[in-house]
């Protein structure tokens, strides 16, 4: 199926300051980087934990979209001075009004081979950095009076079964619940919590650590025969975090025509 046109622009996220974190790579992260930036907004900071992708992505956009629009901080989500660092860099623009929640780490492995450690560190990157960075964002936001929003990336593997899977889906079904939990302690705020649900968007990161039997299998699982660009997730995001969601929280919206 040929792919859907690239819809361009309209201003969605004018004059607001965006904060993505694993932003460096080429997946989603990056598409809502650009997308947010399309949209208008003020400023959009990156964060990632490899420096040299961090390096050559602020010069890439900054290049293309301005440098007083784009910056950049090293950021591992499992560790709180480093995402407190990452939205320190979101006040020279004037602190952050919509944070994206994009780390996260999968694997492969049935639950007879994986060890304590394989399990807690995919849910220290996925469930608990999520967490460390809504609760982050979500201080600054009171502190600020400001009417912020929080996106966060979880997955369909959170409400259904996948061979292998066991940490990643208990860590992105923990994601949603968050997310519905978080919507309510910050609605009195003003501040809004959402999820987007991704199933399989591709990538060349996907593709390289990805066999083709595998990504083939779940491609056939999908209503349009393909999996969706990174973009298409993107737009999400960018809705969500628009003024036209605006009553909209504690959603966990599917990228796709998968729930189980």
């Amino acid at each position: 199926m040929d792919l859907p046109e690239y819809v361009p622009g309209h201003g969605l996220l004018a004059q607001k300051t965006v904060v993505v974190t694993a932003a460096a790579g080429a997946g989603i992260g990056s598409a809502v980087v650009r997308r947010c930036l399309e949209e208008g907004a003020r400023a959009v900071v990156l964060g990632d934990v490899h420096e040299r992708r961090l390096t050559e992505a602020h010069e890439a956009l900054a290049k293309e979209f301005g440098a007083d629009r784009v910056a950049t901080a090293v950021c591992d989500v499992t560790v709180e001075e480093q995402v407190e660092r990452l939205l320190d860099a979101a006040d020279v623009f004037g602190g952050v009004d919509v944070m994206v929640n994009n780390a996260g780490l999968g694997g492969t492995c049935s639950v007879l081979e994986m060890d304590d450690g394989a399990w807690a560190r995919v849910l220290d990157v996925t469930l608990t950095g999520t967490f460390r960075c809504v609760r982050a964002a979500g201080r600054r936001m009171v502190r600020g009076g400001r009417r912020g929003v929080i996106v966060n990336n979880a997955s369909v593997v959170g409400w259904r079964a996948q061979e292998g899977q066991a940490h990643y889906a208990a860590a992105k079904a923990g994601v949603m619940a968050l997310t519905r939990c978080a919507a309510l302690d910050l609605a009195g705020h003003g501040i809004r919590v959402n999820a987007v649900s991704p199933s399989l968007a591709l990538h060349p990161f996907l593709e390289k650590v990805t066999s083709a039997e595998v990504l083939e299998r779940l491609t056939d699982r999908e209503a349009f025969g393909r999996a969706a660009q990174p973009w298409e997730v993107a737009n999400v995001v960018v809705f969500l975090a628009s003024g036209y969601a605006s009553y909209l929280t504690g959603e966990v919206v599917s990228v796709s025509s998968q729930h189980a």
